[in-house]
């Protein structure tokens, strides 16, 4: 069994205005750069000459952008779909309070089993654990032993995090993920070791 060490950097893309509280998912509004500071601090803190991997969703490639126009020199950035933000489907775009108001009996079901239930014309938290699962598995055999920038979403970190600890998507469910938030976790053989979730950087 290999004792290297595959170092994954996990950043949650910058954050999208929403002031309605609306369901983004696989939608692809622009992200707020304005904090320059956070920013700044990021690029001190991540590696330099890492692999680079990003979503395809705008939000992920202009904080990639804007990290290394603050100084980071990375590597061109591998597109991985299957790193992308649940998708809810139908209820894209819409406010989670409308939803809510609606009574249908399919948002109902969601908020029973929020894990296991996808949205109409979307998915599962669930099947977002497996395709994420799938895509780091491949990755770290792919990069053993580098360190990896993932630049993605709230919910692929969690299930990143699920990943590591062998949690239930339940339990997943529960971490916050912050916009522009650093989690940092290490692949070694067949285990993980997790060095911290929503991590100061130093501003």
């Amino acid at each position: 069994m290999s004792t290297l060490i595959t170092r994954w950097w996990w950043l949650r893309h910058a954050p999208v205005p929403d002031p309605e509280n609306r369901i983004c998912g696989r939608l692809d509004p622009p992200c707020d750069l304005s904090d320059e500071d956070r920013l700044a601090a990021l690029a001190r803190r991540l590696p330099p000459q890492a692999v680079v991997v990003e979503s395809g969703l705008l939000r992920c490639h202009q904080t990639l952008g804007a990290i290394e126009a603050a100084g980071l020199p990375v590597a061109p950035s591998l597109i991985e779909a299957a790193l992308q933000e649940q998708d809810f489907g139908h209820w894209q775009g819409r406010r989670w309070a409308e939803l809510d108001q609606s009574k249908d009996p399919l948002v109902a079901a969601f908020w029973r089993d929020p894990a296991g239930t996808a949205p109409p014309g979307g998915e599962s938290f669930e099947a977002v654990m497996a395709r994420v699962k799938a895509c780091i598995t491949d990755l770290t055999r792919q990069f053993e032993g580098r360190d990896i920038i993932a630049v993605a979403h709230a919910g692929t970190i969690r299930a990143a995090l699920a990943l590591a600890l062998d949690l239930s998507p339940h339990a997943a469910l529960s971490f916050v993920i912050d916009p522009l938030s650093l989690t940092r976790l290490d692949a070694i053989g067949e285990g993980w070791r997790v060095n911290g979730v929503n991590l100061e950087v130093g501003e």
